[in-house]
C-alpha cells in the first residue's frame, strides 16, 4: 500500500520537485521548503512565480516578482543567476551545461553556461519558454504562436503561427514536435519537420499541467474530468487518433499530471486533492492519496519512480511512497 508523508505549509505551492533526491516545495510567497532529515526552509524571493529543476536535477531554478532568477541547491544554498530590475520573471526553463532561459514582459533571456545573458525581444508578451531536448533551440510561447531561437547562433528565428494566446510550451522528448497550452481550452502543436498543425481541443477547462511519458510516446494533460493522454508514437503525432482518458471522476477536474520516469503510468491529481496512479495499457487505477484541503498544483516522481512529491493550492503538500 502507498504511504503518504504529509507536509502542511501555509500558502499556495507553485512547484513540487525532487532535487538530488530531496523533496522541494516552492511557494508563491517566495519560500522554498525541503524535506532533508527534517523540514527546512529559506526565503528565496519576494514573491515566487515559476520554478523548474535543472537538467542534472541538482538545483531548483526559480523566478520571482523581485526580478531575480535564483538557483537553490540540495543543501538549501541559494545563488542569484540573473537580475532584471523591477520586472516579474514569469517563466523559467533549464537547458544543458547549466544554461537557463527565463521570460519577463515581451523579452526572453538565455543565460549560457559562461554566465552571459542574451535577450530576445518579441512584439507581444512572452508567456512560456522551453529548451529543445538537445538544448540547441529555445521555444517561446507568445500571442499568435511560437518563436524558435538558436541562442548560440546569430541566425533568424523560426516563427510558428497559430492565432490565439499561447500560455506554455513543451518539446517532445525526440524533438519532433512542439506543443503549447492556450488561453482557450485547448492545446496546439506543430510537427517541426514540415510545420504541420496539430489541434487538440474539447477540454472543458484550461490545460495547466502537461507531462511526457518515459519514451515520449504519450503526452498526459490536465483540464478535464480525466487525464487526457495524446498518442505521439506515429510520425504525425495525435492527428486522427483518439486520446486515452485515465482516472475519470465525474464532476471532479484533473489539475496536475506527472508521468512515471520508466513505466507507462501517470500520477493523476484532482481539484479535491485526490491522487491516482493510472496505467496506460489497461487504465487500471491505484489510489495514492485521498482528498485534501486544496487542488493539487504540482507533482513529480523521483528518478527511481518510487516516490511522488506533490503540492497544492491549500499548502497541504507531501511525499507518496508507492512501495509503502
Amino acid at each position: 500500500m502507498p504511504t503518504v508523508a504529509p507536509l502542511d505549509l501555509d500558502g499556495h505551492c507553485i512547484a513540487a520537485a525532487f532535487v538530488g533526491g530531496v523533496p522541494f516545495f516552492a511557494l508563491a510567497d517566495g519560500g522554498v521548503h525541503r524535506l532533508d532529515h527534517g523540514h527546512k526552509s529559506g526565503q528565496v524571493h519576494d514573491g515566487l512565480l515559476a520554478a523548474t529543476t535543472d537538467w542534472s536535477n541538482s538545483r531548483l531554478i526559480t523566478g520571482g516578482e523581485d526580478g531575480k532568477v535564483v538557483a537553490t541547491a540540495v543543501d538549501g544554498a541559494s545563488a542569484t543567476l540573473a537580475e532584471i530590475g523591477r520586472k516579474w520573471v514569469t517563466s523559467v526553463a533549464a537547458g544543458p551545461k547549466s544554461a537557463i532561459a527565463f521570460a519577463s514582459g515581451r523579452s526572453a533571456w538565455v543565460r549560457l553556461d559562461d554566465g552571459k545573458l542574451k535577450e530576445f525581444q518579441h512584439p507581444r508578451s512572452v508567456e512560456g519558454v522551453a529548451f529543445s531536448p538537445k538544448g540547441v533551440r529555445i521555444g517561446v510561447a507568445r500571442y499568435n504562436g511560437v518563436t524558435l531561437h538558436f541562442p548560440a547562433a546569430e541566425g533568424k528565428p523560426v516563427e510558428l503561427q497559430w492565432d490565439g494566446a499561447h500560455t506554455g510550451i513543451t518539446f517532445s522528448p525526440d524533438g519532433n514536435f512542439v506543443v503549447t497550452t492556450m488561453q482557450e481550452n485547448a492545446l496546439h502543436g506543430w510537427k517541426l519537420a514540415d510545420g504541420k498543425h496539430m489541434r487538440m481541443t474539447g477540454y472543458p477547462a484550461k490545460v495547466k499541467s502537461v507531462s511526457w511519458s518515459a519514451r515520449g510516446k504519450w503526452l498526459a494533460t490536465s483540464g478535464a474530468s480525466a487525464a487526457i493522454v495524446w498518442p505521439f508514437a506515429s510520425k504525425d503525432g495525435p492527428m486522427g487518433k483518439a486520446p486515452l482518458e485515465l482516472g475519470t471522476r465525474g464532476n471532479t477536474m484533473v489539475t496536475a499530471v506527472s508521468c512515471h520516469p520508466t513505466d507507462e503510468i501517470a500520477a493523476v491529481a484532482y481539484d479535491d486533492g485526490m491522487i491516482l496512479a493510472c496505467r496506460f495499457a489497461d487504465q487500471k487505477e491505484v489510489l495514492l492519496r485521498r482528498q485534501g484541503k486544496g487542488a493539487v498544483t504540482s507533482m513529480a516522481w523521483d528518478a527511481e519512480g518510487r516516490r511522488l512529491v506533490f503540492g497544492s493550492a491549500g499548502g497541504d503538500c507531501g511525499v507518496v511512497d508507492i512501495a509503502g
